[in-house]
């Protein structure tokens, strides 16, 4: 907002959308982007390696803090007041309400949940434009397709991605007959071992801010499917485990030490292969939740993925996919009222005989039994680590010769670690760190070097 000489930029409360400013002698600039900064001309293309290393152990920077040296990002819920290219005033709105849970009784919580997901799911596709959503199967897209269902009077148009001939669970079957049962327009997205060596680079240009969270394959090619099928509009799932608690680690928080609790994200993807092992951000993580005071430790944890990974990661990576066809996402889970009910609700309701989101399979269940809310969920993955290792001889050496990748990591400790895969010795965490690197290897290709992507991956590094 430019009004009476002041210049107003604010970000959502939970940073669905990025924003990013950069401040010197030419007084203060913004966008959505930092390659648009970059290319004012007046912003260095240099790197801040103490943030690519927080983005090499957790697949994201944490705080206003970004891998480009000179530019930060807003804050979620934060304003900046500027006046004569200076900011005059700072402040920040909590996306979060104070204190813990509030006594929702089961039924009651239902009807609640049905109230503001139809309000939700209304707002959020809401368009002039054709409009579809990413079905993964899985609860919380099932929950969005059951609730969009309900509303259009047209089949809703979905779409899966899946990945045949691999060792990897393929969530198609399941996502078909959720589809079918929601009378479903369904759209399936076969990913393949060549699609990965064949994008990876031009995904890593288009995700300026890195995170390199192995999601990035399908969600891009998934956001290319639907602008190929006319969409200008996609509903997404992001939000559901950190509001509802869905992940196992928010079941571990709440237990004592003694009886197997630990700190959130204890272990970085590439502990022992950095030059610098510090742990600012394990330390950074652990404030947030010591300063949620009269919060569960359940609520605690969620708390501290809402304040970074989700924005920072999951949000980041929704968004520069998506845009990168053209396309829009949206995400019913993160608005402020849902969001409010479902961060207050009794731990019970969100964990209940080992099961997290107890409150949205109870839901789901009735509107969708087709979904099988309460079957053990599989977790998704991208065989990242099978592909690299196949290529891991070749690979590995030019990973390594990578400046980025030579400045941030121990010297002979990335050839050993491609060595290991080559010989078939490797582990998850293994495979799991070669992609780490080799994602950032090619972002600083295209974005510090300033190299032409065109081709795949052995074409640019």
């Amino acid at each position: 907002i430019h009004d009476g000489g002041h210049l107003v930029l604010h970000r959502d409360p939970f940073g669905i959308k990025p924003l990013y400013v950069a401040e010197g002698d030419f007084g203060l600039l913004f966008a959505s982007e930092p390659q648009a900064l970059v290319a004012s001309g007046l912003v260095a293309a240099a790197t801040d390696d103490g943030s690519l290393a927080e983005v090499a152990q957790l697949q994201f920077s944490c705080g206003a803090r970004t891998p480009w040296a000179g530019i930060r990002r807003l804050l979620p819920g934060e304003t900046l007041v500027v006046r004569a290219g200076r900011v005059v005033d700072s402040r920040r709105r909590a996306a979060l309400p104070p204190g813990g849970p509030r006594p929702w009784t089961r039924d009651d919580a239902l009807m609640e949940l049905d109230r503001l997901l139809t309000d939700s799911v209304t707002l959020h596709q809401r368009s002039d434009v054709p409009y579809g959503m990413f079905l993964s199967g899985g609860v919380d897209s099932s929950v969005v397709l059951a609730m969009m269902a309900r509303l259009n009077d047209r089949p809703v148009v979905a779409f899966t991605a899946g990945f045949p001939d691999t060792g990897v669970h393929d969530e198609r079957d399941h996502a078909r007959a959720v589809a079918q049962a929601a009378g479903a327009e369904h759209h399936e997205v076969a990913v393949s071992e060549d699609d990965f060596w064949a994008h990876l680079p031009a995904i890593a240009a288009a995700v300026d801010d890195p995170t390199p969270d192995y999601a990035v394959l399908p969600t891009y090619l998934l956001a290319r499917a639907a602008r190929a099928a006319g969409l200008k509009v996609v509903l997404s799932g992001e939000g559901g485990d950190e509001l509802f608690g869905g992940y196992g680690r928010y079941r571990r928080a709440g237990r004592p030490r003694l009886l197997g609790g630990r700190p959130m994200r204890a272990r970085g993807a590439l502990d022992g292969l950095l030059r610098d092992d510090g742990g600012a951000w394990r330390a950074a993580y652990g404030v947030t939740e010591i300063r949620d005071g009269g919060r569960t430790a359940l609520q605690a944890a969620q708390a501290t993925d809402i304040a970074d990974w989700l924005p920072h990661d999951l949000l980041t990576k929704l968004d520069r996919c998506l845009m990168a066809h053209g396309v829009e996402g949206r995400v019913p889970f993160v608005d402020p009222v849902l969001a409010d009910f479902a961060l207050t609700l009794p731990d019970a309701l969100k964990v209940r005989r080992g099961q997290g989101k107890w409150l949205l399979r109870a839901w789901l269940n009735t509107a969708l039994p087709a979904a099988r809310p309460f079957t053990p969920k599989r977790g998704f993955t991208v065989p990242v680590g099978d592909w690299i290792a196949r290529r891991a001889a070749d690979l590995g050496p030019r990973v390594a010769a990578s400046p980025v990748v030579e400045r941030l990591c121990r010297p002979g400790a990335v050839d050993g670690l491609f060595r290991s895969l080559t010989r078939g010795q490797a582990d998850r965490r293994a495979g799991q760190a070669a992609w780490t690197l080799l994602f950032l290897a090619l972002w600083h290709r295209a974005h510090r070097d300033g190299a032409t992507i065109d081709g795949g991956v052995m074409d640019v590094l």
